[in-house]
């Protein structure tokens, strides 16, 4: 049986950054695999985007976060301000998202007109291994998490009260551009 997802990616911070980014996403699962395809428009040009769904792993509904989130008023929805609606990060879309390793160099890029375009099959019995081990749980619930888009170029000044430094990589990396609802299609 197949089973497809949806998300509408709709631009956050896009009035601090220049930009207001936007896109698909489409996750179609059957037995063995799951096909991720992420198109995105009017990123930043020619910055590796992070990209990840993120829930909660007790299955609570994550939300998109909009500005109401800004919690310290700095006019930027840092990363760390998304987790009260929107959970924890859980499965990135790089080049090996059933490794789930997050903070690495193997995201898509932009090119210079701020498009990309992300296609992954991964091995659906591999990532619901690797979910369980992270979260408990080998359901992946996409119905019930968002997708984020982060990624702005180290040039952009931010402010100090920006957080969500993740080990090596600054908030430039992990500040969010974009996000959706994935919804049952």
């Amino acid at each position: 049986m197949i089973k497809k997802y949806t998300a509408e990616i709709l631009p956050l911070n896009a009035e601090k950054i220049g930009t207001a980014a936007h896109g698909t996403a489409t996750f179609t699962i059957d037995d063995v695999q799951m096909k991720i395809h992420i198109d995105m428009f009017d990123t930043l040009a020619d910055v590796q985007h992070w990209e990840h769904f993120h829930g909660f792993p007790d299955g609570k509904p994550a939300e998109i976060a909009t500005v109401a989130q800004d919690a310290n008023g700095d006019g930027f929805v840092d990363l760390p301000e998304t987790e009260s609606v929107s959970g924890t990060t859980m499965v990135p879309f790089n080049a090996d998202p059933a490794k789930m390793h997050v903070p690495n160099d193997d995201y898509p890029v932009a090119d210079a007109d701020g498009h990309y375009n992300y296609e992954k099959l991964v091995d659906l019995k591999e990532l619901q291994r690797a979910f369980k081990d992270a979260f408990g749980s080998d359901d992946l619930q996409l119905d019930k998490r968002v997708i984020y888009i982060h990624g702005v170029p180290d040039t952009l000044k931010l402010p100090t009260t920006v957080q969500g430094t993740v080990m090596d990589y600054d908030t430039h990396v992990t500040l969010p551009i974009a996000v959706g609802k994935i919804i049952k299609a």
